[in-house]
């Protein structure tokens, strides 16, 4: 899935794609099909921009591209001109009103699809049309060139694909606050792994969420619950003051190290395990160097993005990496 290039004239390329004929018959097929099941419902104007990651990127980049552009807008906290893009891109998104769908991709959390995409440099942004990959442009464009480009894109993958876009209702919020809320899908088994925790259960607890991110690998409370209680699960019945001494006898172990950041967040000093791992990320290479930003991502979902520790600890060990 590499790029050629990162340059505007990407858009272009995609008329030579070989598998345009084969895309837009797929289109169409997918089309009649919805059409007779009573047609695709219209969406709000919210839900045309969406956070993907690795996890659900075929789910709702990949098969959502059969239907309507898809474009990416590959971000990270720590960076500047990506605060600038980002709602530039969404409002037109809204703009646009249905002509492609806007999937932003958190590279911090999100490593493995940076990788896939040879991108070198944030803010970058692509789109994928009917399953093809192409680069559109990178850095914060201005806005008269972006419009261009997204332009040109909505014309190819019509033309050449046959994709229209999916149907929007305006009058739409996707905000559902006002009528009583359903009992959802995974209630259940969320008060199944609450109850798991409170009885000290932590792998009835971990299973239970592991059930519900099975099917909705983006559900929030799941996400979070799985990674404290898999936190809690490391440090059950550890030695405190061996894994800290191994730790500091042994600073270039990574396992001894990570041992000690789980014991670091559990008493509740965040910016020493955050340090710890940064520390073993910019110290290490291969495997031991990925297993330290695992884990230090990991440890990101206890706390959760919006902490300004989390933040602080984003732009460290991007530092670090790159």
């Amino acid at each position: 899935m590499q790029p050629r290039n990162m340059s505007m004239s990407g858009v272009v390329d995609l008329a030579a794609v070989k598998a345009a004929g084969e895309a837009k018959a797929k289109a169409e097929a997918a089309r009649a099909e919805a059409a007779r099941h009573g047609g695709t419902s219209a969406v709000a104007p919210s839900a045309l921009v969406i956070d993907v990651d690795e996890a659900g990127f075929e789910r709702d980049v990949l098969q959502r591209s059969a239907e309507v552009p898809v474009v990416i807008d590959f971000w990270a906290e720590w960076c500047e001109p990506c605060k600038q893009l980002g709602p530039l891109l969404e409002r037109l998104a809204v703009e646009y009103n249905g002509r492609f769908l806007l999937a932003k991709v958190d590279v911090d959390a999100n490593q493995m699809l940076m990788q896939q995409f040879g991108i070198q440099g944030i803010p970058a942004v692509f789109a994928v049309v009917a399953g093809q990959a192409l680069p559109l442009f990178q850095g914060a464009a201005p806005e008269a060139q972006i419009r261009q480009t997204l332009d040109q894109l909505v014309q190819v993958a019509e033309e050449r694909f046959g994709l229209t876009g999916i149907q929007v209702d305006p009058d739409a919020t996707g905000d559902e606050s006002a009528a009583p809320a359903p009992a959802g899908p995974y209630d259940a088994l969320l008060e199944a792994a609450m109850s798991a925790l409170d009885a000290g259960d932590l792998a009835g607890a971990v299973q239970a969420y592991k059930n519900v991110l099975a099917d909705d690998p983006g559900h929030p409370e799941a996400k979070l619950g799985l990674a404290q209680a898999e936190l809690l699960s490391r440090v059950q019945g550890v030695d405190p003051q061996q894994v800290r001494k191994n730790a500091a006898d042994n600073p270039a172990d990574v396992a001894a190290q990570i041992a000690a950041a789980d014991l670091d967040l559990v008493g509740g000093h965040v910016q020493d395990a955050f340090g710890r791992l940064i520390d073993a990320v910019r110290r290490t290479a291969g495997e031991d160097r990925d297993a330290a930003r695992l884990r230090l991502l990991e440890l990101f979902e206890v706390i959760g993005a919006d902490d300004p520790r989390v933040t602080a600890a984003r732009q460290a060990l991007a530092s670090a990496l790159f």
